[in-house]
Order: structure tokens, then sequence, then C-alpha cells
């Protein structure tokens, strides 16, 4: 066992986790209105409109393939009636749809940003950081899955016998660096790319996913009504109005009166 796999296996995930809380709630007590995605709708809506549900929606489907895969057991999927190659199937035809969606959808978005001047001008040197780290996480896992699982032969690689329990076992803080020694490269790249967006997430703009509008499943219909053409409207209370002129009265002997 190497010195850079104790590190890059169990010091390394741990430091970004921490650098991931730490940085949520620093960012969360002191920067509670930056907690935006720092919308460039106002200056390009048409490609925007295509590639972030394409994005958001692809990305939403990974991460619940990674829950699935990575946070149950093998011996839960069988012990329901789940064979492995069933299992395989599942996880890898669902996996590689979503993962084109969020590929096509992310690189919608980075044409979008570079070739609209007036978005580009927008983009902050944070802005680029989080997208070369987030399209390193997002390529290397859909390079992942197409080499191993989806031309990997019948069965693929099983990273349910490697990595997940690795991972299981590193957030109770019983770590196995050993189990990562033979998972494939890509895998490896994948892992390291993905705990290092970790670990920069809430100090750039996808800090906004913690605060996805939920209440707005739940909340009561907006009712829109037109406005009758007819109807006056309605006379507003004034604090002080003048006495009506009387005709006999000359105008400058005109008075105000509380009301």
């Amino acid at each position: 066992m190497h010195s850079y796999d104790m590190f890059l296996w169990v010091a390394y995930p741990w430091l970004a986790v921490a650098a991931f809380a730490v940085g949520v709630f620093w960012r969360y007590r002191t920067d509670q209105f930056g907690w935006t995605t720092h919308s460039s709708q106002i200056y390009e809506s048409r490609l925007l409109r295509l590639s972030s549900p394409l994005f958001h929606y692809g990305m939403l489907f990974v991460f619940l393939g990674h829950i699935m895969g990575l946070a149950f057991p093998k011996s839960w999927t069988r012990a329901v009636g789940i064979p492995d190659h069933a299992y395989h199937l599942v996880a890898t035809i669902p996996g590689t749809i979503a993962g084109i969606a969020a590929v096509v959808g992310l690189v919608g978005l980075i044409y979008r940003r570079r070739v609209n001047r007036s978005v580009f001008l927008a983009t902050s040197r944070q802005d680029k950081v989080m997208y070369v780290l987030l399209a390193a996480a997002i390529l290397l896992g859909f390079l992942a899955t197409v080499s191993t699982q989806v031309f990997g032969g019948p069965h693929g690689y099983d990273y349910r016998e490697t990595i997940s329990p690795w991972l299981r076992q590193l957030f109770i803080f019983n770590p196995h660096p050993e189990w990562m020694q033979d998972v494939p490269w890509q895998f490896k790249a994948h892992v390291v790319a993905g705990f290092t967006l970790i670990a920069v997430w809430p100090f750039t703009r996808l800090v906004h996913a913690f605060s996805a509008p939920v209440g707005y499943l739940t909340r009561p219909y907006v009712v829109y009504r037109s406005r009758d053409i007819t109807t006056q409207p309605s006379r507003q209370h004034v604090a002080w109005e003048p006495i009506q002129h009387n005709k006999k009265q000359p105008k400058d002997e005109a008075r105000w009166t509380g009301a």
C-alpha cells in the first residue's frame, strides 16, 4: 500500500467532505444574498431553454443512480429478488440515457456561455473553474459507464464489490483503501474528480442546488383575474382634501381642512 493510496482513498475524501460542510455553513452565514444561480436568462434564453432542462433532469437521474448503486449493498437487491444481471441492465441502460442527457445539456450550456458575448462577459473566473470541474466529473463518469458497463461484457464491472463498500465504510470512519487498488482507472479518475467538485461546491453557484423550490410543488394555485374595464377604480383615502369652492367666494379664500 503506497502513501498516495492512503491520501487519495482516505484523506482526500475526508478533506473534501469537511471543506463541503464548513463551506456550506460559512456561505449560509455570510452570503445568503449570493446564494443564487446568478441567472443569465436575461441575456439569452433560447439555448438556455433547451440545454438547462436536459442538464438538470439528466443530473437528477444520475444522482439517483449513484444513490442506488453506492448506498444499497448487493445483498439487499438479491434479498428482494433482483438478479445481478437484471440490476446491471437497469443501472446501465437508464444510467447511460441520463448521462447522455446531462452531457448534451452541459455542452449546450458551455457553448451558450462561450459564443454569446453578453453571457460570456457575465461569466466570472469562479464560474469558469466550476464548469471545468463539473465537466471533468461528468465526462469521466460517463466514460467509466460506457467503457466498463456498456462495452465491458455482459456483466460489466461490478463496482458494488469494491467502490460501493469502500465508500460506505469510509463514511463510518472504517477506511479500506486497498479495495480501490484494482478498480479501473476510469472509475478512480471519476471518484477523484467527484470529490474535488464536492470540495469547491459551496464556493460556487452550485450551492443553489440546496435552494431548490421544493415548496413550489405543494403551494396553492395562483389565481389570475382580468381587470374589468367597466369597474371604476375605488377611491383612495386622502388625508387632506380641499373644500369645494363656492361660486360666490373668491379663489384666494379657498381653505383646507382635515378629512
